[in-house]
């Protein structure tokens, strides 16, 4: 990123933006299996929804929250038109001043996670800080997607499972 960016991001809030190492310990931690290869070890990239609605800095509340509600969601993520990510908008700030521009009422620079993170350790993080959803971004900030603490429960439950029937 080159150091502009790298300000910018800083402009608009960005503190935490963080890079996980996979780590075996984790791995193991989260009761999984250790032995032959971790091939099998779903990463928050894979596990992401790739539909989860975006919106622009100008755009209206009112048809950003159509948008979101149409498509199921209580979420959306704030992006430019390079789809990096700026803000975020939460079901509170859905449900405010509909006339209101999605600038004025995001909130900026929320943390987002690599797609290279593995599942346990999203798991792990997201549990610790009482997260549902997190926004998953290129390390130049675009968006992925959004992963899901249901979607990752789900994917690490498949893993636990074959597993069992490996060596059952």
């Amino acid at each position: 990123m080159s150091p502009r960016a790298a300000w910018r991001l800083e402009d608009l809030g960005f503190k935490n933006v963080y890079e996980y190492a996979n780590g075996l310990a984790d791995w193991a931690a989260s009761g999984l299996p250790t032995e032959g290869t971790l091939a099998k070890v779903p990463t928050i990239g894979e596990v992401s929804r790739k539909d989860v609605p975006v919106a622009g800095l100008q755009e209206r509340l009112e048809e950003v929250k159509a948008r979101v509600e149409t498509d199921g969601w209580n979420t959306a993520i704030v992006v430019n038109d390079e789809k990096v990510v700026l803000g975020r908008l939460y079901k509170s700030q859905l449900d405010s001043d509909p006339e209101a521009t999605v600038e004025s009422i995001m909130k900026p620079g929320p943390s987002t996670f690599r797609p290279n993170v593995s599942a346990p350790e999203m798991t792990e993080f997201m549990k610790q800080h009482d997260l549902d959803t997190a926004p998953v971004t290129t390390s130049e900030g675009v968006l992925i997607g959004v992963v899901l603490k249901e979607d990752l429960d789900k994917a690490l439950e498949e893993v636990r499972d074959s597993h069992h029937h490996d060596h059952g």
